[in-house]
């Protein structure tokens, strides 16, 4: 349904994602983690592969908790929904039918049982189509307006588990340390850690450190990154200190300067200068860029 996967401010633990804002799911994904936020929505066929604990919690159709759900404030499960734990609302709980429920349920407000609308969803679709017309102020004016605080988006058909975390579309990660290789077509990678590797087309790491490799067609490593193996691309583009503890091998070459000038899909500049070009580098590179 959206467009980009979001990870802002998220935390992976052994078996839970630990986020401060919202979570948006969309339909077809797989979460191999508990889920730990303030309000969760989650689209058809979703499959969450442990507890979840929220302020606000709305479950599409056919979609399945594997484990106790968890809602401090109001709930919404859609038809044909599967928990296969308990159920614990205490605010009001709006129910389809053929919900299968392994081990009961407790809500201390209103229980009405018919299949929720999708209201959020509408939202969502929205919100894509702004996305796509680069309308980015009207999306985030938007998310003001309905007081959405995304930590968290997931585009239909992610997998997120403790391998790998794996879209075909744009990735973009801010403050956050994530367990596993990320596999996005695009990726941005801002003040995080990363335990694994990117794999992307275009992999813009600036001030994170990534414990595995970067591989992509063009990657940007700025404002002191870290990479752990090694960088593989068509291009690198390398800031003064950035490391790189195994070799670099980049076909068309390998830019090491004093700061790169670069744009984001946000419009925003990322450094501005001019350095020297290296033809190729297939060695360590140290961090003062010698």
């Amino acid at each position: 349904m959206l467009e980009k996967m979001l990870i802002r401010g998220v935390r992976f633990e052994e078996r839970s994602i630990v986020a401060d804002g919202d979570v948006l799911i969309g339909q077809n994904s797989t979460v191999d983690y508990g889920i730990l936020t303030k309000r969760l929505f989650a689209g058809e066929r979703v499959f969450i592969g442990g507890d979840v604990v929220a302020e606000e919690v709305r479950i599409d159709s056919f979609s399945t908790i594997s484990g106790d759900l968890v809602s401090k404030g109001d709930a919404y499960i859609g038809e044909f929904a599967g928990i296969d734990g308990k159920l614990t609302v205490y605010g009001d709980l709006e129910i389809g039918r053929n919900v299968r429920i392994k081990n009961g349920f407790e809500a201390r407000g209103l229980i009405t049982i018919q299949n929720p609308a999708s209201v959020v969803f509408f939202l969502l679709l929205y919100l894509m189509l702004l996305f796509r017309l680069g309308k980015i102020e009207e999306v985030l004016k938007l998310i003001e307006d309905v007081e959405l605080d995304p930590s968290l988006v997931l585009p239909e058909k992610c997998h997120v588990g403790a391998e790998r975390i794996v879209t075909t579309k744009n990735a973009d990660i801010y403050d956050s340390r994530l367990l596993g290789t990320v596999k996005a077509r695009d990726i941005y990678v801002g003040r995080s850690v990363i335990v694994g590797s990117l794999k992307g087309r275009n992999v813009i790491v600036d001030r994170s450190d990534i414990l595995g490799s970067v591989e992509g067609r063009v990657i940007y490593l700025l404002n002191s990154s870290k990479v752990g193996t090694h960088v593989k691309g068509d291009r690198v583009y390398m800031e003064k200190g950035c490391i790189v503890d195994g070799g670099i091998i980049a076909r068309d070459g390998v830019w090491i300067k004093d700061s790169i000038e670069l744009k984001t899909d946000l419009g925003e500049e990322v450094g501005v200068g001019q350095g020297e070009v290296q033809e190729d580098v297939s060695e360590s590179v140290p961090g003062d860029g010698r």
